[in-house]
């Protein structure tokens, strides 16, 4: 397999993975910390979604600091087809609960005028972002899993 930026083991790959953890952790904080988001199954679904991610993009960025400190490959074919299909999955499921969100979002708060919070409003429009900045990475990452196991 092929060794280009962004895969496994890479500082890219780290970065990524980092950047995954930081923004699913922050959309859940700014979530959680609204008293009322169990309300709204789409929020619920988002809470679940991006908790899913940080275990993921965790579990992955331990892997991937332990092979730059060690300075190991993680090219093999079971594990980049594992990669793949966790990626997949988180992708779609983070895409769906960001989309879900902002949907509700947007019609509750904005069109029906039923935003009489203030702060949590705010909260929520801030955690539907953070979704939305933590599945970029993630289709990154992805892509770079699906063409790492399509080069091998």
């Amino acid at each position: 397999m092929k060794d280009f930026p962004g895969t496994p083991g890479t500082g890219l790959g780290l970065a990524l993975r980092m950047s995954q953890f930081i923004f699913a952790a922050g959309s859940i904080a700014s979530m959680a910390t609204t008293p009322s988001f169990f309300n709204f199954t789409a929020f619920c679904y988002l809470i679940a979604s991006m908790g899913l991610q940080v275990i993921w993009s965790f579990v992955l960025a331990l892997l991937d600091a332990y092979a730059l400190v060690k300075k190991k490959v993680l090219h093999n074919a079971v594990l980049v087809s594992l990669f793949v299909v966790g990626d997949w999955v988180t992708a779609t499921l983070s895409l769906a609960a960001a989309s879900s969100s902002a949907g509700i979002t947007v019609l509750y708060f904005n069109d029906l005028g039923h935003c009489h919070f203030g702060e949590e409003c705010q909260k929520y429009q801030i955690s539907v972002a953070l979704a939305f900045l933590s599945w970029i990475p993630i289709a990154i990452s992805s892509l770079i899993m699906l063409w790492l196991l399509a080069a091998g």
